[in-house]
């Protein structure tokens, strides 16, 4: 292993920009170095090699990874038409990676970066914040001792502003489907219905997504998954529906009680101890949830805690040296993919489908033929 290891940043200003500080969390690292940035928008560049303190500006990430031959690639734009490309070119050149979430446009994308990694023995991170929250396996270990009985489902939501519906699910849904898997375990099958201004949406409703998510359909997603043992987990966002209260998070279902959770680096976590699900007529209370456990204060300072994506690095440097996997690893966001697809593919067929997916295609590619 080097002594520090070397970081070059692909950023592409005006389609994705350095994703959510993909940039600027090496900063925090003493054993990192950046080495460059690259950003086919001058005037981006410029702002980048300012922001953190190098040289080395690229107006194509080919050419910088081909000269600079870093350790490790940090691929930040949020708009995911790029990401195949740019995982690939870093893997060709023996480079690991951490890339912001989603992760990719289809299973067949995904399924070229995961052989590519592994062919190569690269590692690969998602920035997924929740999956390394100390407060999320906090949850996790209070559902394995039976703080809530046993678990019966889980609901997730995005944030149901103007994205709702099938933009939400890739968006924001991404985060909450890998907290769901990591909670509950990877679903067998999937059943979904994708609605279109109350209505069932068809394919003359698909439309090209934004930030390169290719073809988008709905509304409204409705969702729900066979989680191992038994255990159904939902999945719903309705466009607007959110207005100022987000619900962007997952709450949990168990035969003694319910755990509520948002989503981020450290999310509010509580857990209701009732076997009704209420607290009316004053039979039990919300508790708050630390890393430490139920009604314990914050044990940890460690300023990585609170910082975006500190802890998802920190992660992925350990799992370098050791050679084993990041906790949200090529596998987990692969799976991710795989949930977004399984809706998709599910409202196509009219269908429940089985997971692993045997159409590794875009299942709106499909459906618009």
């Amino acid at each position: 292993m080097p002594e520090r290891f070397r970081v070059a940043v692909i950023g592409h200003t005006g389609r994705g920009n350095y994703g959510h500080g993909m940039d600027t969390v090496w900063l925090d690292f003493p054993d990192c170095e950046l080495v460059a940035v690259s950003d086919p928008d001058e005037g981006g560049r410029g702002e980048a090699q300012k922001r953190l303190g190098v040289a080395r500006g690229y107006s194509d990430y080919r050419r910088m990874l081909e000269e600079i031959r870093p350790d490790i690639v940090a691929i930040g734009p949020r708009w995911i038409d790029q990401h195949l490309e740019m995982c690939l070119a870093a893997i060709e050149r023996g480079c690991h990676i951490f890339i912001e979430k989603p992760f990719c446009r289809s299973l067949e994308e995904a399924d070229k970066i995961v052989d590519a990694c592994e062919r190569k023995h690269i590692q690969l991170a998602i920035a997924f914040p929740a999956r390394y929250s100390p407060r999320v396996h906090a949850v996790k270990r209070l559902l394995a001792e039976g703080a809530i009985g046993r678990v019966i489902e889980l609901h997730g939501r995005g944030k149901e502003d103007p994205r709702g519906g099938g933009e939400d699910l890739w968006v924001l849904g991404t985060h909450v489907l890998n907290a769901m898997a990591f909670l509950a375990g990877f679903p067998a099958w999937c059943y979904a219905t994708v609605l279109q201004d109350g209505g069932l949406a068809g394919k003359e409703d698909i439309v090209e997504g934004p930030e390169g998510i290719g073809p988008l359909l709905g509304d409204t997603v409705q969702a729900v998954y066979g989680m191992p043992g038994g255990v159904t987990a939902h999945f719903h966002s309705v466009r607007n529906a959110g207005l100022k209260a987000s619900r962007f998070g997952i709450r949990i279902h168990g035969a003694e009680g319910v755990v509520e959770m948002e989503m981020g680096a450290m999310p509010k976590v509580r857990v209701l101890r009732n076997p009704r699900w209420s607290t009316a007529n004053g039979e039990g209370k919300w508790d708050e949830v630390s890393s430490g456990g139920i009604g314990v204060s914050e044990p940890l300072t460690d300023p990585l805690v609170t910082t975006y994506n500190g802890l998802a690095v920190k992660n992925f440097l350990e799992a370098i040296q050791t050679g084993g996997q990041p906790q949200a690893n090529m596998y987990e966001a692969r799976n991710t993919i795989e949930m977004i697809a399984a809706v998709f593919e599910s409202h196509r067929l009219g269908a429940r489908v089985s997971l692993p997916l045997e159409n590794r295609k875009n299942p709106l590619e499909l459906m618009k033929r």
